[in-house]
């Protein structure tokens, strides 16, 4: 199946870039002595930075954190609860936000007080502006042995990972928090009306081979779906999907 994610508000919004960026990342970290796996890497933290940069990120997850830890607090000793799932839930909760509480100033200061950091995250944003003749240092860097690439990395990167975990931890009780509905599209259209029900992300699922590709929108009042195809956006087919609002 393919997921298609939308979310409902700015909050849900940043985590989905923050973890499709933190995802990024680390899988240029894991390719050592591959140097242009690295570039990608400092250019993908950079882009964590600057999402990360909400003033008020670091307080809605610790908020978010208490606020679930107090809801399934509610769940022990229920015979329909798994209670070593749950345990395990609420210690990863009560680790992540210690963690996230240990995070003093703004968020990824270090990098912004890092001035050749920075030179580098200012000639990135021009296009071919990271050429080995703008950038002599960063060139020589690139060059260096792929463990000490590496080590710089993950010493950029670690203090972020509170962000990283916290985020992974709201967005699963996210998508944990609905229910799977299967729809038929009529003519690749459809609608629904909300009535003011509160959600916070809609997922919708399409087998792998389908060619169908959802454009959604979305408020408070109602949901509107158009279904096209890749390269053309006029389609009258019905199409099946499976629609899910997720809710904390």
């Amino acid at each position: 199946m393919i997921t298609y994610e939308y979310p409902l508000n700015e909050r849900i919004r940043t985590l989905l870039r923050l973890e499709n960026l933190f995802e990024r990342a680390n899988h240029f970290l894991v390719k050592e002595e591959d140097s242009r796996a690295h570039h990608a890497a400092l250019l993908t933290l950079f882009e964590i930075l600057e999402v990360a940069s909400r003033a008020d990120l670091k307080s809605d997850l610790l908020q978010e954190l208490e606020r679930q830890k107090q809801i399934l607090q509610g769940f022990r000793n229920n015979p329909q609860i798994a209670e070593s799932a749950l345990k395990q839930v609420l210690a990863d909760i009560e680790r992540t936000s210690a963690a996230l509480f240990a995070m003093t100033g703004k968020i990824g200061q270090y990098l912004r007080e890092n001035d050749w950091l920075m030179s580098i995250k200012q000639r990135t944003g021009i296009p071919g502006g990271a050429c080995e003749f703008d950038l002599p240092s960063y060139h020589f860097w690139l060059n260096r042995d792929g463990h000490r690439r590496n080590a710089d990395l993950h010493a950029w990167i670690s203090p972020l990972l509170p962000i990283k975990e916290a985020s992974s931890i709201v967005l699963k009780l996210l998508r944990e928090g609905g229910r799977p509905v299967k729809h038929v599209a009529q003519r690749a259209l459809f609608s629904q009306m909300l009535g003011g029900k509160s959600s916070q992300m809609v997922r919708i699922r399409l087998p792998r081979s389908s060619q169908y590709i959802p454009e959604i929108s979305a408020n408070k009042y109602a949901l509107n779906v158009r279904f096209g195809t890749f390269g053309t956006r006029v389609c009258e087919a019905d199409v099946e999907f499976e629609l899910t609002f997720c809710n904390l």
